[in-house]
């Protein structure tokens, strides 16, 4: 389950909304009333997660849904293969640059540099990867004290959490140390920074300005562990990408297909606010728009110690992904055709997250593409896009815990 709050003691920057603003924004939202969602873990979000991962044929209208979300962009048949085959030819390129560079391929900035703001270099490299380590912003030994704090409320507490009977994620949202991360200057501060990355053309009634809480939960991954094994996914929704008009208006220009892809802009609010990322009303699913995704380490985690994987590359990625049920393997020639009759989703399974592999996605070569996040400290920060591609490493093959509190960067809004 999902709570949000304002923070009362956030008042940084000159941009912030006036009081009254505020109070108004908050009255709406709470006039809205969500239906209570049964209680679930994070295995629910996946298939990977699950008992098993046969995933079933989608019901035949789903083909139907392919022709008309062409229909409603504008899109004709030439125009989506010429969008599919300009695509295909820039993953060329990105793939061989990603694989060259590894990790060092992941922006990473102090946050000495969020305080004085990020340089259009650090920003325009933020974008381009979607995602970014923030190093320094949290005290050491206080992120330490945090993870003490909450070890001794599980061994003290009745706890749930993923696996049931070596639990590595923890259905915890509101334990003390968890509050005062969300609401330390220095996270809220790096929230604001790259909060206003994005923009809101469409006047929303956003404020990038003023980062809200998202109860989220806590990872203390052990030593050895194989059993958190999340592939290659993105989170908010699978199918409703492409099957809710609001939300696939996100990604109005790479859908009509021709050149537009390339002019997507990843960091416009406009239509995500409406969107509907959780069309089936599924235990996990969240929907809340977070902007940015993010943890805040508890520990030093290194390559290989259970740690972060992410595909730095958001919108070239963005562009297959949303083109890629519009298009299956020849049969005879093995070039990749226009499919409009089948109801094939890749890696969309309805009230999951979007999952990908090497076999439902194999041009963003993700064997090779996935990266993990160089070794980061305690109290460091990271953020990754909320469209931007992440996993966990199959093993964590360190020696001491791999330990995190999730916390997302969420704007002040109308909806929330």
């Amino acid at each position: 389950m999902v709570f949000t709050i304002v923070h009362a003691r956030y008042a940084l920057g000159t941009h912030l909304l006036s009081r009254t603003h505020c109070r108004t924004m908050m009255a709406a939202a709470t006039q809205t009333k969500r239906a209570a969602k049964q209680e679930g873990t994070i295995a629910d979000v996946f298939t990977t997660l699950g008992p098993g991962t046969e995933v079933a044929a989608l019901p035949a209208r789903f083909a139907q849904l392919k022709k008309d979300v062409l229909i409603d962009m504008g899109a004709t048949h030439a125009s989506i293969v010429q969008a599919w085959k300009q695509v295909l030819a820039a993953l060329e390129g990105r793939t061989k640059e990603i694989i060259s560079l590894g990790g060092e391929v992941i922006p990473r900035v102090s946050f000495t540099d969020v305080e004085r703001g990020l340089t259009n270099t650090q920003k325009n490299d933020i974008k381009k990867s979607g995602v970014v380590v923030v190093t320094g912003a949290v005290p050491k030994e206080e992120a330490l004290e945090w993870k003490a704090s909450v070890k001794q409320y599980i061994a003290a507490n009745p706890v749930k959490g993923f696996p049931a009977n070596d639990i590595q994620v923890y259905e915890l949202y509101n334990t003390k140390p968890q509050i005062a991360a969300r609401t330390h200057p220095a996270i809220l501060r790096t929230q604001q920074e790259l909060l206003q990355l994005w923009h809101d053309p469409s006047n929303k009634h956003v404020s990038f300005s003023i980062p809200i809480s998202y109860f989220d939960r806590l990872r203390i991954r052990t030593p050895g562990d194989r059993s958190f094994t999340v592939g290659p996914h993105i989170d908010g929704g699978s199918v409703e990408r492409w099957e809710d008009p609001t939300f696939r208006r996100v990604f109005r220009q790479i859908l009509a297909g021709g050149a537009g892809w390339k002019s997507h802009d990843p960091f416009d609010v406009s239509w995500r606010m409406d969107a509907k990322q959780d069309l089936y009303g599924a235990p996990g699913q969240c929907s809340v728009l977070r902007c940015w995704q993010g943890w805040t380490s508890l520990s030093t985690t290194g390559v290989g110690e259970g740690t972060l994987r992410v595909l730095p590359m958001l919108s070239l990625a963005t562009a297959y992904i949303m083109l890629r049920p519009f298009f299956r393997p020849g049969l005879a020639s093995g070039e990749w055709e226009l499919d409009l009759e089948s109801s094939s989703f890749p890696g969309s399974v309805p009230g999951k997250g979007q999952e990908l592999n090497e076999e439902t996605h194999p041009h963003l070569r993700l064997g090779e593409t996935m990266t993990s996040i160089p070794e980061i400290q305690p109290g460091d920060q990271v953020y990754w896009h909320c469209d931007t591609v992440h996993s966990v490493e199959n093993l964590h093959d360190g020696q001491k815990d791999s330990s995190v509190f999730y916390i997302p960067a969420v704007p002040l809004s109308m909806k929330k």
